[in-house]
């Protein structure tokens, strides 16, 4: 799937393309969970404003209960009446003088049973209703099942009538005189609940609310909750209605505050960001999944596309290398695919087909007409080589040299035994061997004047070469440079490896070549045609190698400073 990986290009297009894959699908993911965070905050804004209309909606109720049954109170006679007898010290004083001045014709009224039918039937918010003096107070209690308590003469500064925010709201009313409406003969205060007021605002797992009073008291409607009562008063002493806040040196929260205008106190919602969070993390993780499964697709399609573009280029290299290393071989041809790599690759599969067949029907064709050509070459310098020997050792045969006819006849006979092998392409080292063989038989004709030497370097032996091309350079040496009359003829062949190409040596210490005849002869190596016979044996050997060795391949012929001719034949090393 990743093959293109092996391609540059191709990496670091991918690299790119996938660095702004998650670049874009971070982006994309922090703003999915910053528009869900905005969401569920909003929610939570909205929960909290419903939840203070509920609580502000009960208080209001609340009032206007109070206040219709104070009305009910100053239109029955027997009820004010009733109240004024509570108004006493003890039970005993309330009870007697409700009893004195009851009249057997008349129903005998009771506020305490009468405010616990009309406010506190068990079910209510208002679970006390107390009527005070200047300095004591009556106190009328209901409890959740609804049985009633009382409580008399008690002072105004006692725990009862503290009024505070975790007690509940208090709600005063006058107790005025039916006779004289100016003159109070006290006042009634009705207690309103917090733990019953509040219990229908514990409705979300991850919003705590509380409520703070004007002295910092404050009530926490959520017990074991995160936030406690100071994160409460500091919110509480914040100017606006709503933001975020830090608290601690990690957590970060949410609030929203109302300010209630009838009553001294604020509703304050708080969402914990890290609460908030967990209790989403199962939505948080589905879009991640979501983003992640988008990104994973989308560059698993852009590697698909790569892997294919990439593929095609990886087959127009290899074309490429096939034909620089002149492997036409047909191979499965390639998928077409209709973009510019594939166009490519396939044109390349068909100009190797190409090639290939021009490469049968002409190279071949002028390949085999070289080699007919250098086979040519060979048959002309055969006969005349044979010719010689052959002079050479009937010149044996009339002198009588029976011993050195026997070892030319056998030494010819195994230096044409190698000539005539079916093998065109010999290495180095046997190639040395024939002419080695040549030399002993020039040896035979002419012993006591004629020496040899061959000195060549180990790594020229395994060079490939053509055959039977050494043995003319040295019979010029016999025809045209040495003297016969002379105590020392003397043929060295040298060989020698440099960094960069082959140098073979053939030296000898016979007669120079004039300028002239130096300047044709060189002339005439490269003449395409036919020439001379005199230099038939040089220019068959510079062709033959040069068919062989290419353009790698160079020979010069030149005079020795003392005396004598040395040819030079260099072969580069990557010829």
């Amino acid at each position: 799937m990743f093959s293109f990986f092996q391609i540059k290009i191709y990496r670091r297009k991918f690299i790119a393309y996938a660095i702004f894959t998650l670049f874009m699908g971070l982006i994309l993911s922090v703003l999915t969970t910053l528009v869900l965070l905005q969401q569920w905050l909003e929610n939570a804004q909205n929960q909290a404003t419903d939840a203070f209309s509920r609580v502000e909606s009960i208080l209001q109720n609340d009032a206007e209960r109070v206040e219709a049954y104070l009305q009910r109170v100053y239109s029955n006679n027997g009820l004010v009446a009733d109240v004024r007898f509570f108004l006493s010290n003890s039970a005993e004083g309330y009870l007697t003088g409700r009893l004195q001045n009851s009249r057997y014709d008349q129903p005998l009224a009771s506020f305490p049973e009468d405010v616990k039918a009309f406010l506190g039937s068990g079910q209510e918010d208002i679970i006390q209703v107390s009527l005070h003096t200047e300095e004591r107070g009556n106190v009328v209690r209901f409890a959740s099942n609804g049985a009633t308590s009382f409580l008399f003469n008690l002072p105004n500064t006692d725990e009862i009538f503290l009024e505070t925010i975790q007690r509940g709201f208090v709600i005063r009313k006058q107790l005025l005189d039916e006779n004289q409406i100016s003159r109070q003969l006290g006042e009634f205060r009705f207690l309103v609940s917090s733990d019953v007021l509040f219990k229908g605002v514990r409705n979300n797992r991850w919003i705590e609310n509380g409520v703070v009073s004007e002295a910092g008291d404050v009530y926490l409607m959520d017990v074991g909750g995160s936030a406690d009562q100071d994160l409460f008063r500091k919110v509480a002493l914040n100017e606006r209605s709503k933001g975020f806040m830090q608290w601690g040196k990690l957590d970060r929260v949410f609030y929203v505050t109302h300010s209630s205008n009838a009553y001294d106190y604020q509703f304050i919602s708080i969402v914990d960001m890290s609460v908030l969070i967990r209790q989403n993390a199962g939505m948080l993780l589905i879009v991640f999944l979501i983003f992640l499964t988008a990104m994973v697709s989308f560059l698993l399609l852009i590697g698909y596309n790569l892997r294919e573009d990439a593929g095609f280029l990886q087959r127009i290299i290899y074309s490429i290398q096939r034909v620089k290393s002149a492997n036409f071989t047909p191979i499965s041809p390639t998928r077409y695919r209709k973009n510019e790599y594939g166009m490519i690759a396939r044109e390349l599969d068909d100009m190797t087909l190409q090639l290939n067949r021009h490469i049968r029907t002409e190279y071949l064709l002028k390949l085999r007409q070289k080699e007919t050509e250098m086979k040519a070459l060979q048959n002309q310098i055969n006969p005349h080589f044979l010719y010689n020997t052959l002079e050479i050792i009937r010149s044996f045969a009339l002198a009588g040299r029976a011993v050195d006819t026997a070892e030319a006849v056998a030494t010819l006979g195994s230096l044409y035994r190698e000539i005539v092998k079916n093998e065109d392409i010999i290495l180095l080292g046997s190639e040395l061997a024939l002419l080695e063989k040549y030399l002993k038989i020039m040896e035979f004709k002419y012993p006591d004047k004629f020496y040899y030497q061959i000195n060549v370097d180990q790594g020229l032996l395994a060079l490939p070469t053509v055959k039977f091309w050494m043995q003319p350079l040295a019979e010029n040496f016999f025809v045209h440079g040495f003297h016969s009359d002379h105590e020392f003829n003397l043929l060295v062949v040298n060989g020698m490896e440099n960094a960069d190409s082959y140098v073979l040596e053939i030296v000898d210490n016979g007669n120079s070549i004039s300028e002239g005849r130096l300047a044709d002869i060189r002339r005439n190596l490269s003449f395409v045609g036919d020439s001379s016979s005199e230099s038939i044996g040089l220019r068959n050997v510079y062709t033959r190698l040069h068919f062989f060795y290419g353009k790698g391949f160079t020979m010069q012929i030149e005079n020795n400073v003392e005396a004598g001719v040395k040819i030079t034949l260099t072969i580069v090393k990557e010829a």
